[in-house]
């Protein structure tokens, strides 16, 4: 499931940067687009996006033209071309496969992690309000949903109570210890996050 490469993404690589953010964004009102600061964070390492399996596209996509009803086939290809970081093309097959299997939360949750990456930060939570729709305890989708609110809408409010939810729903599943670092970094930074309304 590719929603995961926001959810743990953000918790391994942004894990140390969401203090340095949150505070930067209250010294600058001019900041770059957190997508921006993402993909920057992530492309440190290595100079380029990683190769897109072209082999794999042309058996994947061959079998989606033979097959207009084939999901699955559709499902691979938004994962490739979103392993590449080819974040619109990997929204157009994650958009063709959810239009033939509408029920499949896994892939709605990463067509909104897609609309993220490529700096849609209201497209990714509309999609994820489908998501939830679909199953309101996913919890990748209520990780990313904080995700997105802390670091593309500065909602920190928001993100506080999405990563609440996840904790509460799995404290011990990936997601839910995900949620906890990313919840115990923000209140570290921004300590009045911890505080209830009207305290």
């Amino acid at each position: 499931m590719k929603s995961e490469s926001i959810a743990f993404g953000v918790a391994g690589i942004l894990f140390g940067l969401i203090a340095g953010w949150i505070i930067g964004t209250q010294q600058a009102a001019l900041a770059p687009q957190p997508a921006q600061q993402t993909r920057q964070a992530e492309q440190q390492p290595t100079s380029s996006p990683p190769a897109l399996d072209e082999a794999k596209v042309k058996a994947f996509r061959s079998v989606a033209e033979k097959d207009p009803a084939n999901a699955e086939s559709r499902i691979q290809l938004g994962n490739l071309y979103f392993d590449a970081e080819r974040y619109d093309q990997a929204i157009e097959w994650y958009a063709q496969a959810l239009k033939l299997a509408p029920k499949n939360v896994d892939v709605s949750t990463d067509l909104g992690v897609s609309y993220y990456y490529s700096n849609q930060p209201d497209k990714a939570l509309a999609q994820f309000d489908q998501s939830l729709k679909l199953d309101p305890k996913h919890t990748k989708t209520i990780l990313n949903v904080g995700v997105v609110k802390a670091f593309a809408k500065q909602d920190l409010q928001g993100a506080q109570a999405a990563w609440e939810q996840a904790i509460k729903i799995a404290p011990d599943s990936p997601e839910g210890q995900a949620a906890k670092k990313l919840l115990d970094s923000l209140r570290s930074a921004h300590p009045a996050t911890g505080q209830k309304p009207g305290a």
